[in-house]
């Protein structure tokens, strides 16, 4: 007679598989390893130095087409702020009607560390009714959180009918930051890859817009992000000490980031990956995407404008 398979054979087996009716994206498989990326850490480019008074130039000339961004400048201020602009009006547009029907709409912001994903709530959120709309925040998880089923810190947080909420980073710090820095199991990770799609899922079906956004930046834009903050001092405070430890940890990043997106990328529930080189097409394309998705009254296409497929696309696959 077989024995049945231990909990640690059951959560490995979770680890390199989709769960049933996840309809998950198919992304070149990683051999996963269901805990902290064991790779040795990337190297820092030679030369640079958070703490040094300059950056070194080859940094700062490379910055913008990092990780194959596919502009050379930053979209002009005042192309910028008209546009955005125009997106704000219709912004107002759908708070107004998501109060009347009783929408809920939730927007995850995730992504690299330096990305700019606080900017794109500020732009979305800028003149929206702050009763209808929230930013949701998360510190680190309390001693009784700890005890809960993951995702109910979260849940707690999610729109009553007529809200919007925006997430500065998700229950997707289990798939990213806790991942990396090691600060789950890999019993815990293979559950959560799991069951994230169920989860959201459950979302989906009761009624909720679900939005979820992933920032990518170049490794040379990241370190001049970085630079820029630690000598900035109005900007000191947006650097942690997870942020100091992920300054060598890119490329750990990106392995996690695609066994993320292959398990949890799913037909109910897609992602949109946004390029951030530059924080203002950022910030346009997020905005842009949700009135894309949602109809309300008054919706002006026109000022809406089309999507860029170069700034902002599903995951390959």
């Amino acid at each position: 007679m077989a024995k049945s398979k231990s909990k640690d054979d059951k959560a490995a087996e979770m680890s390199t598989s989709p769960s049933p009716g996840a309809e998950a994206t198919s992304i070149d498989p990683l051999a996963s390893q269901a805990h902290c990326i064991s790779k040795p850490a990337s190297q820092l480019p030679r030369g640079f130095s958070i703490d040094a008074p300059k950056l070194p130039k080859e940094i700062e000339e490379r910055a913008m087409r990092s990780g194959g961004y596919p502009y050379d400048k930053r979209m002009k201020k005042k192309e910028y702020e008209a546009r955005l602009l125009a997106l704000q009006i219709e912004l107002i547009k759908l708070q107004k009607h998501n109060l009347k029907t009783g929408g809920r709409i939730v927007c995850l912001y995730e992504g690299r560390d330096g990305s700019g994903k606080g900017s794109c709530i500020k732009a979305f959120n800028q003149h929206m009714n702050p009763r209808n709309t929230r930013t949701v925040a998360l510190t680190k998880p309390t001693e009784t959180e700890r005890g809960q089923l993951y995702f109910q810190r979260y849940a707690v947080h999610l729109p009553t009918a007529g809200e919007i909420v925006l997430f500065d980073r998700s229950w997707y710090n289990r798939a990213g930051v806790e991942r990396v820095m090691g600060f789950c199991t890999g019993h815990q990770l293979a559950i959560f890859l799991r069951e994230a799609p169920e989860f959201e899922g459950l979302l989906v079906r009761d009624g909720i817009r679900l939005f979820k956004f992933y920032l990518t930046i170049g490794r040379e834009m990241q370190l001049e992000r970085f630079f820029e903050r630690r000598h900035d001092p109005l900007k000191q405070w947006k650097l942690s000490d997870i942020d100091y430890a992920s300054l060598s940890k890119y490329d750990d990043y990106t392995l996690a980031e695609i066994e993320m997106f292959r398990f949890t990328h799913t037909v109910t529930a897609p992602w949109s990956v946004v390029r951030a080189n530059d924080q203002r097409r950022a910030r346009l394309e997020t905005i842009r995407h949700v009135l894309l998705a949602v109809e309300y009254e008054g919706r002006d296409l026109s000022a809406i404008g089309e999507a860029d497929p170069n700034i902002i696309f599903p995951p390959q696959q």
